[in-house]
């Protein structure tokens, strides 16, 4: 006759390699079965019937006999299925998190792009000493002044150059709205 479960589940909780092997053959079809019901999902529930297996032994200690083996071991399977979908829907709303903050990075990195793609097109509409002093004053971070002495031409220049710089962007945007 075959050893009752309570008894191999004492022996396998004192130690018993033998005693705990038998346990797993005898209900591992069983944990898994019931795993795959709860979860939905067959790989889910491979993947926990193994993890429920390994920390059996440890659960096994903790095991005060008060019900019957299989009872026990049901809410052993039930308990790691519920931490399993917990896990998961803390991961699935960290990725979704994660994908909000994606979408957001990559629109504002859309965003920057166009719009340096609008001002390169803007610029290449300026003449070549409109489009020189940008580069200076703007690029280059140079005073009005220093602009000049490399332009060759007074600082009130530079400064009527950059107030023109602003006139005709504004009005190449304008004239883009329309």
């Amino acid at each position: 006759m075959d050893t009752p479960d309570e008894t191999l589940a004492q022996a396998a909780a004192g130690g018993d390699r033998a005693a705990f092997a038998a346990l797993v053959g005898r209900h591992y079809d069983r944990i898994q079965g019931l795993a795959w019901r709860l979860t939905g999902s067959r790989a889910d529930a491979e993947d926990l019937a193994q993890d429920i297996c390994a920390a059996l032994p440890v659960k096994l200690a903790h095991w005060r006999g008060e019900a019957r083996f299989s009872t026990w071991l049901y809410r052993v399977v039930v308990n790691a299925a519920h931490d399993l979908r917990r896990r998961q829907a803390t991961r699935a709303r960290a990725a979704d998190g994660w994908g909000d903050w994606e979408v957001a990075r990559q629109d504002d990195i859309a965003a920057s792009r166009a719009a340096q793609d609008w001002l390169e097109a803007a610029m290449a509409r300026l003449t070549p000493d409109l489009r020189d002093t940008v580069a200076l004053v703007l690029g280059e971070e140079l005073t009005q002044a220093e602009a000049g002495q490399i332009l060759g031409v007074s600082e009130g220049t530079v400064a009527w150059r950059m107030s023109e710089v602003k006139k005709r962007l504004r009005a190449i945007a304008a004239e883009e709205a329309r």
